[in-house]
């Protein structure tokens, strides 16, 4: 199978023996043409256990966010490390989006790659590798517009120092952090700001685009607390870009102002709509783990978004774990073949959503488990899964999918996921690039 590269980033993926999941008795495949096999999940045809994605669910989903931020009047720029994946990207960019948003560098170079025009780098930059690189980036993709935050004066003098040292005239597009006491990055009051942009202004080595926060930190999953806590803080920005536009401190013909986790997005819509008297201002939303949604911590956030929004439905997890039941060693305890290195519990223990019996094929084989069914403990390689002795048992052989929360840390356990219809049939493939 002839590979497509493009300045380092394998365009069509090559699935083989190295990669978790796939068969080792299979020829390999590229990532675009597995749907072309006419393998189904429940046929065994992948090695367990696999991470696989909901094609109708994720349809979905792209769907949902892009209307809702079209309702809502603002722009949408996903943030790229809850999967990179660039066939992820394509979708994303397809169904409307804006931009991308990344962490660092590298995560820029595989969104470069897969066609991505606007990106915001939600994090300083300062370090020589990072500048050099970036700069390579920029020269390796001219049309690319690109922005980074600053939110001190000594990395602004790193930046300014940088171009001395490097004989370079770049200068940055950058946005302007605003940040929140005893959280992340960001300056922490607005005099800090106003002297920041000030310098920024003034400085030839970079041009002040906007202005950034994130409030994703404060949500307590509780509406009237996350209510009050982020409408402060997006009257804390609004005042200071109203303090910046009336000094005229701003650099480039458009202002940006950016938010938006993946928790209380809706509450920073207020902050993005807003306008300035000097020029037009195009807000953007970076909520990035819409894509594949979960099945707990999102998930809980979102049943508020609907209330707040007056919605019946929103967004559905399209990311699960197939494994398989390994083992019934004792009544009431299974042992499934994925554990701490397959999938996310930073937030809470993954939750079986789904189970075959084994040799059951066909959507109908399909069903939600029982719900005294639930994984207490998670070693490297086996979840110990605990169920009512006196109710359904599980058996060796059966099928059992997880649902996870917080999709970010599972994608980094995967070199590439399934896209499977609702009947198990595999319809594609997607690579992740961390």
């Amino acid at each position: 199978m002839k590979r497509m590269w493009n300045k380092g980033i394998d365009l069509d993926f090559v699935l083989d023996a190295s990669c978790k999941g796939f068969p080792l008795a299979a020829e390999p495949c590229a990532v675009s043409q597995l749907g072309q096999r006419g393998w189904s999940l429940l046929d065994d045809a992948l090695a367990y256990p696999v991470a696989v994605l909901r094609r109708p669910a994720l349809t979905h989903n792209l769907a949902w966010m892009q209307d809702f931020v079209q309702r809502k009047g603002v722009a949408l720029a996903p943030h790229g490390k809850t999967t990179l994946s660039p066939e992820l990207f394509r979708m994303q960019l397809q169904a409307g989006a804006w931009g991308l948003t990344f962490a660092n560098v590298h995560q820029l170079r595989v969104g470069l790659v897969a066609g991505v025009q606007r990106a915001i780098i939600a994090n300083q930059l300062l370090s020589d590798t990072d500048l050099d690189g970036l700069d390579l980036l920029l020269r390796q993709h001219p049309q690319a517009q690109v922005w980074f935050l600053v939110d001190s004066l000594v990395q602004l003098d790193l930046l300014v120092d940088w171009g001395r040292r490097r004989e370079s005239n770049r200068c940055w597009d950058v946005l302007l952090e605003l940040g929140i006491a005893g959280y992340r990055t960001g300056c922490r009051t607005h005099e800090q700001a106003l002297v920041l942009a000030r310098a920024m202004a003034a400085s030839p080595s970079v041009r002040l685009g906007g202005v950034e926060c994130y409030e994703g930190g404060l949500g307590q999953c509780d509406s009237a607390h996350d209510i009050e806590a982020v409408s402060v803080l997006v009257r804390s920005v609004q005042a200071l870009v109203q303090q910046i536009d009336a000094q005229n401190l701003w650099g480039r013909d458009e202002v940006l102002l950016s938010a938006g986790g993946s928790a209380v997005f809706d509450l920073v819509i207020p902050m993005l709509k807003m306008q300035v008297k000097s020029r037009p201002v195009q807000g953007v939303l970076r909520s990035g783990c819409y894509v594949t949604h979960d099945h707990w911590n999102y998930a809980r956030y979102l049943k508020l978004v609907e209330a707040r929004e007056g919605l019946s439905a929103s967004l559905q997890p399209a990311l699960e774990i197939w494994t398989r039941v390994q083992s019934v060693p004792e009544p009431g305890l299974a042992i499934l073949t994925a554990g701490r290195r397959d999938l996310s519990f930073d937030q809470c223990m993954p939750m079986p959503v789904r189970w075959a019996v084994r040799g059951h094929r066909g959507a109908d084989a399909m069903q939600a488990t029982p719900g005294s069914w639930k994984v207490k403990a998670l070693s490297d390689q086996h979840a110990h899964m605990v169920f009512d002795a006196e109710g359904v048992w599980p058996q060796v052989g059966d099928r059992v999918a997880l649902g996870i929360s917080h999709p970010c840390t599972t994608f980094d356990k995967w070199r590439w996921m399934a896209i499977i219809e609702d009947d198990g049939r595999i319809c594609g493939a997607i690579s992740t690039h961390f």
